[in-house]
Formats: structure tokens, C-alpha cells, sequence
């Protein structure tokens, strides 16, 4: 019989010859790890496709702002073109000539003998006298003047030009 130490003996190199042989270094072929083209090709064109719509999208509200930016300024000539003829219709209204005008036809009379005030005092130093026209000799005024007709020119008027007519050649018209 084998003592228990021949059998460890012989078993050990067995052992080891396996280890051995398994440890053995050998080529292996490689494997190329993809990665998978429909994620990434689908992130691209989401992005492509996303800064396409951006851009429009910019462009879309860039236009409308012009078009209000436009309308507006539009709006702002006219009303300043308003304020300048509504500038130019108070000027007539407070002119002198024209007040005192309308001042008449109400029945109003000028003052005749000016009233000084003390303004430091703040007194009146006469006695105001009342104002009275007398029927000899009615207030005169001027009739309203105008402008010199270099500062008032008179509109420009532009005649349209004749062109002479084509003849037409012979047969129905085109439509």
C-alpha cells in the first residue's frame, strides 16, 4: 500500500503540471468594442436639427421687432408732425392781435391809467379808475398780418408728365 505521504508527493506535480499548463500565455484575438452609431448619429441630429429651429425661431422674432421698431418710428413722425402743427395753431391763437380782437367782441375795453404796486409792500398805491371807451374814439387795431411770402411760400405744384402713347398692334389684347 501507498503511505499517505507517497500520495500527497504524487499528487502535488500533477497539481502543478495543470497549474502550469493552464498559466501558459496565449494570443488571444481581440474584440473591438463599438460603440453603437444610432445614439450618437441621433444626438447629432437632434442638435443640428435644434440649433436649425433656434436660429429660426431668432430670425423670426429679430423681423417682428424690426417691423414694430419700424411702426413705431412711423408713429413718432406723425405725432411729432401733430405737435408741430398743433404748436403752430396756439401760436395763432395767442396772438396778440388776435386776442385783443376777440377781447373786443366780448365788450372788453383796454385800462386807461395804469395802477402801480408796491410788490415789497404788496400795497396798491392808487385808486384804480374804471375803464371806459369813450364812443369818439374806438380802439383801432391793426388787421392781422402776414408772413413775407419768402418765410410763407406757396405749396409746390408738380405737374405729371404726358407720355406719349404706344401703338398697339393689330388683334385681341393680351390678358
Amino acid at each position: 500500500m501507498s503511505s499517505p505521504a507517497f500520495q500527497i508527493r504524487s499528487r502535488v506535480p500533477r497539481i502543478a503540471e495543470a497549474a502550469v499548463e493552464r498559466a501558459r500565455l496565449s494570443v488571444v484575438p481581440r474584440t473591438r468594442v463599438r460603440a453603437a452609431r444610432v445614439p450618437f448619429v441621433t444626438l447629432v441630429s437632434l442638435l443640428l436639427l435644434g440649433g436649425v429651429v433656434g436660429l429660426l425661431l431668432f430670425n423670426t422674432s429679430m423681423q417682428q421687432a424690426s417691423f414694430a421698431a419700424t411702426s413705431l418710428e412711423g408713429q413718432a413722425t406723425a405725432l411729432t408732425a401733430r405737435e408741430q402743427t398743433l404748436r403752430m395753431e396756439l401760436d395763432v391763437l395767442r396772438n396778440p392781435q388776435r386776442v385783443a380782437e376777440q377781447a373786443q367782441k366780448q365788450g372788453m375795453v383796454p385800462g386807461q391809467v395804469p395802477v402801480p404796486i408796491d410788490l415789497r409792500q404788496g400795497r396798491i398805491l392808487s385808486t384804480p379808475a374804471d375803464a371806459t371807451v369813450p364812443a369818439s374814439a374806438p380802439l383801432r387795431l391793426r388787421p392781422l398780418q402776414r408772413l413775407p411770402a419768402i418765410l410763407d411760400p406757396a405749396p409746390p405744384r408738380v405737374r405729371p408728365v404726358r407720355r406719349p402713347a404706344r401703338a398697339r398692334p393689330p388683334g385681341p389684347r393680351p390678358r
